[in-house]
């Protein structure tokens, strides 16, 4: 049977091989070695079952103690030895804060925000602001409000993401475009208006050149006397400086919009260059984007007079401009979360986008 003279000589051998311990490693071998399933401690617990009572109301509490002593030991040891091998870390780790930055640049704007930058840019050199309204939508402001009748095709779920219904029967949705930011600063504000409206927006729809979310800008312009060939002006001038070039061969075809009448689509010319694609001129027209007047119901939606006041606007989709600019083939690659990707098509945070020195 153990003593507790030898629990003591234990107690001494254990205490003087914890202090004498010289890295984590070796004193974590040590707690294995004491107080692990097989550990000298604990194997002298399991003897007590083979005591008699009295043996082990002596023998109970002293190896409980000895093991609570010796626990104590290690990791005082052990936050001893962290605190001196972060001070030697400290030691030798030292930052020069007067030193310049290194130029290591380790993140890339992705296409899409690079995109957002130069529109915001080139609008605002024609006196747009950059409005924004919220992801989800109710009805009113999503539909209702532009003119979508009951019924229309994009309120149903095959096209729109419903979510799930309030008490009072209602739903929001995420929205389906960015004009609700148009009905909303219709609302808010008085004429003259002059916007543009970036953000996500959300529609079922998955494939090469179409996601869930995507992105999305619309312009709109509220005053008493603008009119389609402002709208055309705006639009030519937008393309030959997003795509940077001199000339701009363009055509609008009649079209059909519940919130704008008269509508069009807008083509521009263009050619094939080995894998990229020239925009202003070819032998070949692309659908960039849909505009037109705001119908007259929409005005008055809003709480203005169609009789006093008129505008237009127009939107596109941004990813797509990121695509046909860039040449970034497949539009599901956006999201992959790819750093090899981003690495590739991304654009350094610190070169502005600026119609001085170039957009891109």
């Amino acid at each position: 049977m153990t003593t507790t003279g030898e629990l003591d000589a234990l107690e001494t051998e254990l205490t003087a091989a914890v202090g004498a311990a010289s890295d984590e490693g070796a004193l974590e071998t040590l707690r294995v070695e004491a107080l692990g399933k097989k550990g000298r401690i604990s194997l002298m617990m399991r003897s007590l079952g083979q005591m008699s009572p009295e043996e082990r109301q002596v023998m109970g509490p002293a190896l409980n103690g000895l093991k609570d002593r010796i626990g104590s030991a290690i990791a005082a040891r052990k936050a001893a030895l962290e605190a001196k091998a972060l001070d030697a870390r400290l030691a030798t780790e030292r930052a020069d804060v007067t030193l310049p930055v290194r130029n290591e640049p380790k993140g890339a704007l992705h296409p899409v925000t690079q995109v957002m930058e130069e529109l915001a840019v080139i609008f605002a050199d024609m006196g747009f602001e950059v409005a924004e309204g919220p992801d989800v939508e109710d009805d009113f402001h999503n539909f209702t409000a532009l003119n979508f009748p009951e019924g229309h095709p994009a309120r149903d779920t095959h096209d729109t993401f419903f979510m799930k219904p309030e008490s009072d029967g209602s739903q929001k949705v995420l929205r389906t475009h960015t004009s609700p930011v148009q009905i909303r600063t219709m609302m808010e504000r008085k004429p003259p208006i002059r916007i543009i409206a970036p953000g996500r927006v959300y529609r079922c729809d998955w494939d090469q050149t179409h996601t869930p979310m995507f992105h999305q800008v619309e312009g709109l312009v509220i005053d008493k006397e603008a009119h389609m060939g402002h709208l055309k002006g705006i639009l030519i001038d937008f393309i030959a400086a997003f795509f940077e070039t001199d000339v701009v061969e363009s055509r609008f075809r009649p079209h059909h919009f519940p919130f704008t009448e008269p509508s069009a689509e807008m083509d521009v010319r263009y050619e094939r260059v080995g894998d990229a694609v020239k925009i202003g001129s070819g032998d070949q027209w692309m659908e960039i984007l849909g505009c037109g007047m705001v119908h007259p119901n929409v005005i008055a939606n809003c709480g203005l007079d169609p009789d006093e006041f008129q505008g237009f606007a127009w939107g596109m989709g941004v990813d797509r401009l990121a695509m046909l600019k860039y040449g970034a083939p497949d539009l599901r690659d956006y999201f992959a979360n790819d750093v090899r990707w981003l690495a590739h098509y991304g654009f350094s945070p610190l070169l502005q986008a600026n119609l001085a020195s170039g957009l891109s």
